[in-house]
């Protein structure tokens, strides 16, 4: 597969000029804020390599080729990387937008049937596109529950937070987004991406194990900084990491779709405490 660099580009944070209110005295300071950028992913597929506009997500630049290919993993358009052939920004003449538009083509023979996309909208940052032919979706996705026969000490858990927080480096500058981030059963950070909107940050971290051929994350823990979502426990199960924790709540279809695939789904970690809303068995207590 051919992939150019996708690196963090210059600008995922903004720096302006603002008046802030602190104990009744105003004071100007320069304030860090997160860039938010729109994108657009593009299939190329077929043996007339014809172009399909798939959707348009708000995100922070940076790792615009592993969020295309992450995002084309949840929607069940790719299994593995041998699906891609190519990933590339859009350079023709008649864009404005050249590192906004990512296409992706696919290899030859790949199956593309664009009716079949359940996002085929804009989505924004903050929150995917629910409600779905979801429940669908992920049983043809997950037939297999994922694998983590671990059984973790409390103390393993609640330093997750804490190390999440240290590893986000554009948070510290702007507090403004999202982190997902993968451990091994030693504590040990594998992988994180940050992104403004969660879902982003999912589909980035699922691009980057994806195109470095890591599917399935077997025996590994996510951690996400936000709730956790039922889109959010269906990218851990398409990727087959066996247990997603939150410092959020998690929602009650979230919990039942951890349920059903065997997942430990963990909530409100934070301090000194969390809840276990499913898979206590990789949770020594």
């Amino acid at each position: 597969m051919n992939q150019e660099a996708s690196k963090e580009r210059p600008g995922s944070a903004v720096r302006l000029t603002v008046a802030a209110v602190e104990n009744g005295a105003v004071e100007t300071r320069c304030d860090d804020l997160t860039t938010e950028e729109p994108m657009e992913i593009r299939v190329i597929a077929g043996p007339k390599e014809l172009c399909h506009r798939i959707a348009v997500t708000m995100r922070t630049p940076g790792h615009d080729f592993e969020l295309a290919a992450g995002f084309l993993l949840a929607e069940g358009v790719i299994r593995d990387r041998r699906a891609i052939r190519s990933i590339s920004y859009c350079t023709d003449p008649g864009e404005p937008q050249h590192y906004n538009i990512v296409n992706v083509r696919l290899a030859p023979g790949v199956p593309f049937d664009a009716s079949r996309l359940s996002r085929n909208v804009f989505t924004a940052s903050s929150c995917g596109i629910c409600g779905k032919n979801a429940l669908e979706q992920v049983q043809a996705l997950c037939a297999e529950p994922p694998v983590g026969a671990f059984r973790l000490p409390a103390d393993y858990w609640l330093a997750l937070p804490d190390l999440l927080r240290r590893a986000q480096s554009l948070f510290a500058r702007t507090g403004g987004l999202h982190a997902t981030a993968l451990f091994d059963t030693e504590g040990c950070l594998l992988l994180l991406r940050e992104d403004i909107g969660r879902h982003n940050a999912f589909d980035k971290l699922n691009g980057s194990l994806l195109l470095a051929g890591r599917l399935p994350a077997s025996e590994t823990v996510a951690v996400v900084s936000g709730r956790a979502s039922f889109e959010l426990v269906q990218k851990a199960l398409i990727a087959g990491i066996p247990a997603l924790a939150s410092v959020g709540a998690p929602s009650s279809l979230a919990a039942d779709l951890a349920r059903a695939h065997g997942m430990t789904l963990i909530g409100f970690l934070r301090e000194s405490r969390f809840n276990i809303y499913c898979g206590t068995e990789r949770v020594e207590v």
